[in-house]
């Protein structure tokens, strides 16, 4: 059964992401697991390396990881998920990658402070996960719910965004919980952008998303992130898919500010896409 893996440090905003991706589960009819990453230094006293003690600690935070994800799951309503936890020692990008290397992981969603506390994400464990790791990151800030029929909208950018066969797999797995599969698909485009490329670009998309009925925007905006803020505040959109992909103008959102800007202003689910 595929999984959707849940990065938690026992916070609130953890909580949360656990909650979102238990709705995933249900809908996609998948199963969870909680990982929980033990600093190699954690637990160590004044430096002084005990390997009875420092083995206790472990199997203490591993019974509080599950103690802790059972106060989310022991509710009717996710009754039926099958829900595990583990607690790796390491650095939380090689415990995450270790993981997913032996292991079906369709999503990683971790949690973080939304739009009323965010002062970025650089530095942050999601902003690890958004430059480092090649999987589909779910990105859920401290105010976002999954809403029971979510609109999901992709921004792209039709001159150089392309969709990796992963990507494909992983839009087409979270569009089920719209039922029926509805994309908006956003175009972030400049003056240059001629109608051949734009008429190109919708082909492609629908190639590759033959099952999803595809609804197009289009914003003209020197500013990438105020034109996708305004748009998924109008349109109501509950999901926003971003590509993160080498020389295309959705980079732009990952190697500056964008990112930082949108979840910023807005309290939605951010699904960082790797081309």
């Amino acid at each position: 059964m595929k999984q959707i893996l849940v990065a938690s440090d026992f916070s609130n905003n953890a909580g949360n992401a656990l909650l979102y991706a238990l709705s995933l589960a249900k809908t996609l009819k998948m199963k969870v697991t909680v990982l929980n990453a033990i600093h190699p230094t954690e637990g160590i006293n004044n430096s002084t390396y005990n390997a009875i003690f420092i083995e206790d600690y472990y199997a203490r935070k591993r019974s509080a990881l599950k103690e802790w994800a059972e106060t989310f799951c022991n509710n009717d309503v996710y009754k039926d998920i099958p829900v595990k936890t583990v607690c790796d020692v390491g650095f939380l990008r090689n415990v995450i990658t270790k993981y997913i290397e032996y292991n079906d992981v369709s999503f990683l969603v971790m949690g973080m402070t939304g739009a009323t506390g965010i002062k970025g994400i650089i530095g942050s464990n999601a902003s690890l996960a958004i430059s480092k790791m090649r999987i589909p990151t779910l990105i859920v800030p401290a105010e976002s719910i999954l809403h029971p029929t979510p609109v999901i909208t992709l921004a792209a950018d039709y001159k150089t965004t392309k969709l990796s066969v992963r990507d494909v797999k992983a839009l087409n797995q979270i569009l089920k919980v719209s039922d029926p599969k509805k994309l908006e698909i956003l175009h972030i485009s400049d003056k240059d952008t001629a109608a051949r490329a734009i008429e190109n670009g919708e082909k492609k998309l629908k190639d590759q998303l033959s099952s999803v009925e595809i609804t197009f925007h289009y914003v003209e905006d020197d500013k990438p992130s105020s034109g996708i803020i305004d748009f998924i505040e109008t349109n109501k959109t509950d999901i926003l898919c971003l590509v993160k992909h080498n020389h295309n103008i959705i980079y732009r959102l990952f190697s500056g500010s964008t990112v930082d800007e949108i979840l910023n202003k807005s309290v939605k689910a951010v699904l960082i896409l790797h081309a």
